[in-house]
């Protein structure tokens, strides 16, 4: 039966450098330890469980796209998690929630039915980019709020400060604080909390029909998924595996765009590479374990024209 399942929100704005760290923290499991990691992201088509999965025994991923956990009423979040546990019946679970959405909703959601006894939900670790608090770029009242329930801030991207502004930024925090880079967390470092013996919920655990599997009508006709929320306008592609693009071609159209947020798993003529890259920066590419489909996905703060970054992405395919 499942029970007191230690349960680590893992949160933090766009681009901090969550998933980076839940790779890390993955790369550290246990022998015989059962994981699972449950992502949502703001965008309809979903990278973030590409670029974590990996072909290991005892790792689940699911993930559950389209917004923010806590803002469409719980329903999308709790079948997914449901089905979630009882397939992978984990030892610990990580959840990543979008960086547009609302940690502390999501903490309130976790701490009551139907997961009470289910779940141990542990302390929150939020995940901040350290060299954008030192130049003063606010963080979003939802991300802001959350701080002062932290377990732990981990400073991400803070190899390049110098003493004096680590030191201003530990006055304005105030809380219990952890320096690093590329996502780097040692396991014995995770916030957690003593786990209570408790009898097991009576409550069953959610279930529902999944969504119908979108599919491609042809192999070079791509699946493109448009959210458009107040939190900002996204737009999605997914590629069939056997259509390749031009590298180049990918960042030159993408360089000039006022993109909020860039994710991309592309099968190039130079390989399988991923990216991810925040406000325009640009892009530092890897090679990929994923090979299923082609996915980008760019988050913008409003509505674009979707006709023109149709045509445009098409435009990168190799011929």
């Amino acid at each position: 039966m499942l029970k007191q399942i230690p349960t680590h929100l893992i949160a933090g704005p766009l681009g901090a450098g969550k998933t980076s760290l839940i790779r890390h923290l993955l790369a550290q499991r246990p022998a015989g330890e059962r994981w699972a990691v449950l992502i949502n992201e703001f965008g309809q088509i979903g990278l973030d469980a590409a670029l974590l999965t990996r072909d290991e025994d005892g790792l689940s991923f699911s993930e559950v796209a389209g917004g923010c956990l806590c803002c469409v009423n719980g329903v999308p979040f709790q079948v997914g998690l449901g089905r979630l546990l009882r397939k992978a019946k984990p030892d610990r679970l990580f959840i990543e929630p979008s960086g547009l959405g609302h940690p502390l909703s999501l903490l309130e959601q976790l701490a009551a039915a139907p997961w009470e006894g289910v779940l141990a939900v542990q302390p929150l670790l939020m995940v901040l980019d350290a060299a954008a608090l030192a130049s003063n770029v606010p963080l979003a009242d939802s991300q802001r709020d959350a701080l002062a329930h932290a377990g732990l801030l981990v400073l991400n991207k803070s190899d390049g400060l110098d003493a004096a502004s680590r030191a201003a930024i530990e006055t304005r925090l105030q809380r219990a604080l952890y320096w690093t880079s590329q996502g780097r967390l040692p396991f014995s470092r995770l916030p957690m909390a003593s786990v209570a013996a408790a009898a097991t919920s009576s409550a069953a655990l959610p279930d529902g029909p999944l969504p119908p599997a979108a599919v491609w009508r042809s192999a070079e006709e791509p699946i493109c998924l448009i959210q458009d929320q107040p939190e900002g306008w996204s737009i999605g592609w997914r590629w069939h595996p056997s259509q390749r693009f031009d590298l180049l071609q990918v960042q030159q159209w993408l360089a000039p765009l006022p993109w909020r947020r860039a994710k991309l798993v592309l099968h190039t003529n130079a390989g399988w590479l991923a990216a991810n890259a925040l406000q325009g920066q640009a892009l530092h590419w890897q090679n990929s374990e994923w090979r299923k489909d082609s996915r980008l996905e760019l988050i913008f703060s409003g509505a674009q024209d979707q006709a023109a970054l149709r045509a445009a992405m098409a435009a990168c395919r190799l011929a």
